[in-house]
C-alpha cells in the first residue's frame, strides 16, 4: 500500500475514532442522567439497573470499536496495516474502504464465520 492511500486510511480512521469517542461519552452520561432520573421517579432498583446496563452497553459496544480502530492505527503504524494477521496476505482495499479497521482478508474472514457457525449450535 502507497504513502497516499494509507494516509487516506489513517485520515478515515482517525474520523471514526472522533465519531465513537463521542458516542461512548454520550452514552455513559445519558447511562448516568437515565440513572439519575430514575431514581427520582421510581423506587424500582430492579428497573433502575436495567435501564442503567442497558445504556452502559450500548457504551460498550462503542468502546469495541474504539479499541478496533486503536489496534488498526497500531498496525498501520508497525507497518502491518492492510495486511491480514491469520495468513499474512494484502486485504482488498475495497474491503478497507469497507471496514477500515479489518484485521482479515476476506477468505480468511468467510473461514472464521464458517468455524463459528459450526459450533453455534441449531438457530431458533
Amino acid at each position: 500500500m502507497n504513502h497516499k492511500r494509507r494516509h487516506h486510511f489513517k485520515k478515515l480512521l482517525l474520523t471514526e475514532l472522533r465519531r465513537h469517542v463521542e458516542h461512548v461519552n454520550d452514552e455513559q452520561a445519558r447511562a448516568l442522567d437515565i440513572a439519575n432520573d430514575d431514581l427520582k421517579e421510581s423506587s424500582d432498583a430492579a428497573l433502575r439497573n436495567v435501564i442503567q446496563e442497558l445504556a452502559l452497553n450500548l457504551g460498550d459496544r462503542e468502546s469495541k470499536a474504539v479499541a478496533d480502530i486503536d489496534q488498526a492505527l497500531l498496525r498501520m503504524k508497525e507497518g502491518s496495516y492492510g495486511l491480514c494477521v491469520r495468513c499474512g496476505h494484502e486485504i482488498d482495499e475495497r474491503r478497507l474502504e469497507a471496514l477500515p479497521t479489518a484485521r482479515y482478508d476476506a477468505a480468511c474472514q468467510a473461514e472464521i464465520e464458517a468455524k463459528r457457525g459450526q459450533g453455534a449450535g441449531p438457530s431458533l
